[in-house]
């Protein structure tokens, strides 16, 4: 883990390709620990979610170059690691288990943290998730509160129920996400533990309910040919 922060901290204070390519062997040791991460946070979640059985290191992994063909912001490299465990990969567009790390003054995503579920899915997602928690929205209230240690995050949703719904249903805020994300930080004193990805496994295991709950829903809405 020392290996992951000295690097980013050396590509947040010097984001250019002189200084990347003078202390690629930071980067190169970096890569190593973060492949070794991923591995193991797919054998631990594969433990209780068989949905991510067989998944490789690439699938789970980023690039650390930045796309910037389109974007003001020109700094050639990303300043924080993401490792997503995800049905299918992390491509699929289903919900999955996303292990953050950044350093310091970062302000990428607010600290190193676990995040699970969906950010910005595409409208025909939110669509049958939305159904979905109409009819059974007991059920998704109840994966929520499971998760204990996991806040919802509703920074993006609706202001207003969005039309089609019932106006005194009784899970009308679950109905105004746009993102179903659950989050929590990782503790200072577990990032440098021994014992990190046997926590991350036993937290992420609790939003199991939660992110099955999502799947369900986008895979109905897929095999109902309504993507």
């Amino acid at each position: 883990m020392e290996d992951i922060f000295e690097f980013l901290k050396g590509v947040l204070i010097n984001n250019n390709r002189p200084w990347f390519q003078q202390h690629k062997d930071l980067y190169l040791k970096a890569q190593q620990q973060i492949n070794i991460l991923a591995e193991q946070l797919i054998v631990g979640i594969s433990k209780f979610d068989e949905s991510v059985r067989g998944l490789t290191v690439k699938d789970c992994t980023y690039r650390i170059y930045r796309d910037i063909r389109f974007s003001p912001d020109k700094l050639p490299y990303k300043t924080h690691i993401g490792i997503f465990v995800c049905p299918r990969g992390k491509k699929s567009g289903l919900a999955g288990y996303y292990f953050h790390l950044e350093p310091e003054s970062a302000d990428y995503f607010g600290g190193n943290g676990l995040h699970v579920g969906m950010y910005a899915p595409e409208p025909w997602m939110v669509k049958s998730i939305r159904e979905d928690i109409n009819i059974n929205g007991e059920a998704f209230d109840k994966a929520i509160k499971t998760a204990k240690n996991f806040h919802l995050d509703t920074e993006h949703g609706l202001s207003r129920l969005p039309k089609g719904f019932p106006a005194d249903h009784k899970y009308s805020e679950y109905l105004k996400l746009r993102d179903f994300l659950l989050s929590r930080n990782i503790p200072e004193n577990i990032l440098f533990d021994k014992d990190l990805i046997e926590w991350t496994v036993e937290e992420f295991k609790t939003t199991f309910d939660f992110c099955q709950f999502l799947n369900r829903s986008v895979l109905f809405a897929i095999e109902n040919g309504e993507c």
